[in-house]
């Protein structure tokens, strides 16, 4: 992010902060108090990192909807792809990224988790751009469930699966924002 943008946030994040403390009967504390990303439009990739596909989504410049952007083929026993993940950022001129974080039942991190978290900041290192780590539970189950719902057939489409959970993960991080 700028610096310009930067200051600006920091601006109206005061500015917001005060109108709504005289507002509210009920006292908000600052660190409580979130400013949507969306008040500066972006566009964000989604990565569902997976063991042989890397599903991709991509949001609208708005950073409102999310629409599924293909996937990537892994190959075993090969280092992760992050080189690809960053071409198709460029190519889709995005201003950030969204790692759906893989964590078990109870929300702890399992070994996947670890590695996915590396992915990311090698990602955030290579790019200079935000990287937002989002939990993934059960965003693959989610994808298959409206397909099977929509009367498809997932037989030979696992690449489209995967890209639809990336569309599942974004979406839910678009409105974690709002």
């Amino acid at each position: 992010m700028c610096r310009w943008r930067k200051a600006a946030n920091a601006a109206r994040l005061s500015a917001i902060s005060h109108r709504l403390k005289r507002r509210s009967p009920i006292p908000i504390p600052d660190s409580r108090l979130l400013i949507p990303d969306s008040l500066f439009p972006t566009r964000l990739l989604a990565i569902d990192y997976g063991d042989r596909r890397i599903g991709l989504a991509v949001s609208d410049p708005t950073g409102t909807i999310a629409s599924p952007a293909g996937f990537i083929e892994r190959r075993r026993g090969k280092r992760p792809p992050i080189a690809e993940m960053i071409r198709r950022g460029e190519a889709l001129e995005v201003q950030g990224y969204v790692v759906g974080l893989p964590l078990d039942a109870n929300g702890d991190d399992t070994p996947r988790a670890t590695e996915v978290r590396h992915i990311a900041a090698e990602l955030e290192k290579r790019t200079g751009l935000p990287v937002r780590l989002v939990d993934e539970r059960y965003t693959t189950a989610v994808a298959l469930r409206t397909v099977r719902e929509l009367g498809g057939s997932t037989r030979g489409r696992r690449g489209d699966v995967d890209s639809l959970a990336a569309t599942v993960l974004l979406q839910h991080a678009l409105s974690l924002t709002r």
